[in-house]
């Protein structure tokens, strides 16, 4: 059984909807959900779904070490990233070397980097008179979305659309791939040398 720890910043739908997906599944199983914010929805996902949550302050992800305990402590295998907002420190990266996924709403590397998230995302591609977007997944270093692209989808943008819809095409993209992905990462050992 492969254990994952899934750290969100705020809402937690795309981690509510990982989890759903491993429910009955796969030799996969959320085993804790990680935020930096105490007043984020996703700790009441994680009540409903019956998964333990806690939170740490930016002090403590950037010193690694307490995150790094915690994740041993539910003997996690793991980390994915489903809309958190931090970036992830060394002490953590040498934990988990290339165990570390995440999503992000634009094709890489275009539209990524530091403050590049939610709608700015959204708006800077309609501004950039992009054609399409979409969902990149990632592996995680040092660097705001840099690491290795493990997958893409991509989405028409229409010359009328707005970043509200250009976030609802990202998300349907988010919930029908992120799962499916993370099985094919974890279950065919796809973790690079």
């Amino acid at each position: 059984m492969t254990r994952i720890a899934i750290f969100a910043s705020g809402n937690g739908s795309n981690a509510e909807n990982i989890s759903r997906y491993f429910i009955d599944n796969n030799g996969m199983k959320p085993v804790i959900f990680v935020s930096n914010k105490k007043e984020a929805y996703i700790h009441e996902r994680a009540k409903n779904l019956g998964i333990p949550s806690c939170s740490f302050t930016k002090d403590e992800f950037d010193a690694g070490v307490p995150i790094v305990e915690k994740l041993r402590e539910y003997e996690v295998d793991s980390v994915v990233l489903a809309g958190f907002l931090l970036k992830i420190s060394q002490p953590i990266l040498d934990a988990f070397p290339n165990r570390i996924v995440n999503i992000h709403p634009a094709l890489l590397p275009k539209f990524g980097g530091k403050g590049m998230y939610g709608n700015r995302v959204h708006q800077a591609v309609i501004e950039a008179g992009e054609r399409e977007s979409g969902i990149t997944i990632h592996y995680v270093n040092e660097n705001y979305d840099e690491g290795n692209i493990i997958f893409q989808a991509s989405c028409p943008v229409l010359p009328n659309d707005t970043a509200d819809d250009v976030a609802r095409k990202v998300h349907e993209l988010e919930y029908e791939h992120f799962p499916r992905v993370i099985k094919e990462i974890v279950s065919h050992k796809k973790i690079l040398q």
